[in-house]
């Protein structure tokens, strides 16, 4: 028997033992899916990253990832982020989760939009699914590009162009047959090849009724392509030219499906589609993309940048200093940083739930980068209890930290008329 698919929060506690009251917050797996959790987290931290902390023999809680986990043994495991709260919050933290998705892979809302978000209210990857299945269906539309393949092969009549050599090597019995190369049109491209790979998973994957029925309508379309022996070349190999813009939109699915764009993303021989992202990196992206499309004129934006090194040892940089944000204008500049987490304006006795580690950091940004003179941001996700920007944190007379809200559902930094950056206040 398939176990049953689950749906919690970052940070939920998953156990094999039987759960009174199953929440967003706690829930139960299979045995069999807890080992697996455990290998995964094993081969991550191996890597450097953390995906979840064991919390005793039978719980286990995860991290700050989000997105779709489907085990060997079939437990889908779905990870919301953890910002809705109140009221139905699982389909507002999915339609949340897909927004930022969308925006890490820097689509134009022509191509995501909210509506579609609201009316496809299913499992992530399914969602996911139906994206690349409307992305094929759009190109199908506008026709596959094609391109000359050269073929060498013998034939008993004259096609394109005699290969001479191989011709006089012919044995005395074999001289009725020609020795040709010639050129045939065909869709056998690395793009096409992708696309084939991809349609191939989703179909195989997909659950919901619709998403089922349009991916075999578009395998029956597509089944003499072949499919991609080596998705690692034939992604070098894909065509950003000026001919092959309309396949453009489709191409940050196909990486999705076929577990290469995001940096964490799961993969593995399994019967479905497992994705897995970092939330610190979706909300980074997210607010950077907004910031880069409301700057005045004459402001320009610079994400992760490097110019600075927090000292020299030995003729040479050491501990490079990168902010996420750095926005200039002219002589001006302002730092700006970007955190996943959850504030409390109210607990005062508690720092608001500000880490330390973050204010030296930031200072030694505004050290290299203002000069020690300026102003400097860190953003946080609005919520209930974190809704109104905080009162500035002086480092002395000329240096100053402003604490900011980012309201993710209305997409709007919420900042007081004293903090004065180059970004318009509407879209």
């Amino acid at each position: 028997m398939k176990p049953a698919r689950i749906v919690v929060h970052e940070y939920a506690r998953l156990t094999t033992s039987p759960v009174v009251q199953p929440s967003l917050d706690e829930a139960q797996i299979s045995q069999t899916a807890f080992d697996w959790l455990c290998d995964l987290a094993a081969g991550f931290r191996r890597s450097g990253a953390q995906l979840l902390q064991l919390d005793g023999r039978q719980w286990l809680r995860l991290d700050s990832h989000v997105g779709v986990l489907e085990s060997p043994c079939g437990q889908v495991i779905e990870i919301l982020p953890k910002h809705h709260d109140e009221g139905d919050c699982e389909p507002s933290s999915r339609q949340l989760l897909c927004k930022l998705i969308a925006s890490s892979l820097d689509l134009t809302s022509r191509e995501v939009n909210e509506a579609g978000l609201q009316l496809f209210d299913t499992s992530l990857s399914e969602w996911v699914m139906r994206q690349f299945l409307s992305a094929l269906e759009h190109l199908l539309k506008r026709g596959l590009r094609f391109d000359y393949q050269r073929i060498e092969e013998e034939q008993r009549f004259l096609r394109g162009q005699l290969d001479v050599v191989k011709q006089m090597r012919q044995p005395p019995g074999r001289q009725h047959c020609f020795q040709i190369r010639h050129d045939v049109f065909l869709p056998d491209r690395p793009e096409n090849r992708l696309l084939q790979s991809a349609l191939m998973l989703v179909c195989k994957a997909a659950q919901d009724a619709d998403n089922w029925r349009l991916a075999h309508e578009l395998a029956g379309m597509l089944h003499e392509l072949p499919a991609s022996r080596d998705i690692d070349a034939d992604f070098r190999a894909w065509s950003d030219d000026r001919l092959m813009a309309h396949y453009l939109p489709i191409k940050p699915w196909c990486e999705l499906i076929l577990y290469r764009q995001m940096p964490k993303a799961v993969a593995g021989d399994y019967r479905g589609i497992s994705l897995l992202f970092p939330m610190e990196k979706l909300f980074e992206n997210h607010v950077a993309r907004w910031l880069n499309g409301r700057l005045l004129p004459g402001a320009n934006l610079t994400t992760q940048a490097s110019r600075h090194a927090l000292c020299r040892h030995d003729g040479r940089n050491m501990f490079q200093l990168e902010p996420d944000l750095l926005i200039e204008q002219g002589t001006h500049k302002w730092v700006l940083d970007s955190k996943w987490k959850r504030l409390d304006e109210s607990d005062r006795q508690n720092k608001y739930g500000l880490s330390q580690a973050d204010f030296y950091q930031l200072f030694a940004y505004g050290q290299r980068y203002l000069a020690g003179a300026g102003d400097m941001v860190l953003i946080y996700p609005k919520w209930k209890k974190f809704s109104n920007p905080l009162l500035p944190f002086d480092f002395d007379e000329k240096l100053r930290l402003h604490v900011l809200p980012f309201d993710l559902d209305k997409d709007t930094l919420l900042r007081p008329d004293g903090v004065q950056l180059p970004i318009s206040r509407s879209a």
